[in-house]
């Protein structure tokens, strides 16, 4: 099951399949307990394009995967233990600042930047990391690049690890908080993410080589906000919900410097004149039938 792909309803809600029924009255009656959410961190990754202008990288999830399989989403996934390594090498605002930024202590915002990081690198090969501070890695693609992203998908590889040996420091201040969302306690499967925005590289390309996915795309947030409210290109509410408000936006230095105030946003099951429902929080984005 995914609470991403039932019926567009109203009500700032999501009509779901019949089966959540028993689920939402579970929940509601204290006799099902809620899956406890893992951390997770997602990066929406923009460029400006000549002709189209702010475009956001996307990756369509392969239809195996166990969670929201088919959709379409931006690149990141669930903390590393790891990640929290103190050894790190580190440039930008601090993990005290991020942990002001997304309600978390500083050990979390460390992990949940780290995390950010490693999972752009290591599912479109763009990485927000550089020799000194005020540089950045100007091109990923050789075997060498490769193998380190081998290694650190299969985990013999930590991302501290990996930034020491290539003399590199992880740059905060590339990124920007934009997001929270919580996975409804309805789902088997659920993440508390935080959602972080980034310009794309100089001299960088994002490529297609998570196997985790099986096509991507560069697309402006408001095409790709009508694909998905027309059901031809399956996403989460989250996704959504982002891309409906970078449309607000011309350019990659205008989505940076907009400010956030990060607020937790947690959809719930609910049973609405004898069918069940997905209801939005009232501060996230209002969809129409």
């Amino acid at each position: 099951m995914s609470f991403g792909m039932p019926e567009w309803g109203v009500m700032n809600g999501l009509r779901l399949p019949a089966e959540f029924r028993k689920q939402i009255e579970g929940i509601e009656a204290g006799t099902i307990e809620p899956v406890r959410p893992r951390h997770a961190a997602t990066v929406v990754v923009l460029r400006d394009h000549a002709e189209h202008g702010l475009q956001a990288f996307m990756l369509r999830r392969v239809g195996s995967m166990a969670f929201a399989p088919g959709a379409y989403v931006f690149p990141g996934g669930s903390v590393d233990p790891r990640d929290g390594e103190i050894g790190l090498g580190w440039s930008g605002p601090s993990p005290a600042e991020w942990g002001r930024a997304f309600g978390a202590d500083e050990q979390l915002a460390r992990e949940l930047v780290c995390a950010a990081v490693r999972e752009t690198f290591e599912e479109t090969c763009v990485l927000l990391a550089g020799p000194t501070g005020g540089t950045v890695v100007d091109d990923t693609r050789g075997d060498e690049w490769e193998r380190d992203r081998q290694a650190l998908l299969d985990r013999s590889l930590s991302f501290a690890g990996f930034l020491d040996a290539r003399g590199l420091v992880l740059r905060s201040d590339l990124l920007r908080p934009w997001a929270h969302w919580i996975t409804p306690a309805i789902e088997p499967k659920r993440y508390d993410t935080r959602f972080f925005v980034a310009a794309m590289p100089a001299g960088q390309r994002a490529r297609d080589v998570s196997t985790e996915a099986d096509r991507v795309a560069w697309v402006r947030p408001a095409e790709a906000a009508a694909r998905g409210r027309a059901g031809e290109w399956p996403m989460l509410p989250p996704t959504l919900a982002t891309l409906d408000e970078l449309a607000r936006f011309d350019t990659v230095a205008d989505v940076l410097a907009a400010p956030r105030e990060i607020v937790v946003l947690e959809p719930q099951g609910r049973i609405i004149d004898g069918d069940p429902y997905l209801v939005l929080p009232e501060d996230a984005v209002r969809y129409d039938a």
